[in-house]
């Protein structure tokens, strides 16, 4: 009898924990795409700005709020030259997260011979949403 007890209990035991991770699919899919703008460097914020200025030189990722809008930052850190451009690949949202994923574009050869260094990053502007920002 112990032992028909002991089974059911594991067997309900996996059943909810099985459960449980079906439910977590949801939490991660992607409900929609968010309407974004790259700022120039001349529309960053003057706080942001300042903040950006000083972990230029090391990678960072960072968000930034202001008003109704979610700054979204990367930076590359110190590359050997200039040229460098960031594309978007995917900025969306989930039930409980925002997700964006940048690639860094190198330069042209040409711009590559050009022997000074460069601080890639990319600012994108987005309506603030109270959510985790991850960073894939």
């Amino acid at each position: 009898m112990k032992y028909k007890l002991l089974e059911v209990l594991m067997v309900l035991a996996l059943f909810v924990c099985f459960a449980g991770c079906a439910g977590n699919t949801d939490r991660t899919k992607k409900l929609n795409d968010l309407d974004f703008t790259v700022l120039s460097e001349e529309t960053i914020p003057g706080e942001l700005k300042a903040i950006l200025e000083e972990k230029k030189q090391e990678p960072y990722k960072l968000t930034f709020e202001d008003n109704d809008f979610l700054y979204i930052c990367i930076g590359y850190g110190e590359q050997k030259s200039g040229g460098y451009s960031i594309a978007v690949q995917e900025l969306y949202e989930t039930q409980n997260a925002v997700y964006v994923h940048t690639n860094l574009l190198g330069p042209t050869e040409e711009e590559a011979k050009k022997q000074a260094p460069s601080w890639p990053h990319i600012v994108v502007k987005t309506q603030k949403k109270d959510k985790t920002v991850v960073f894939d």
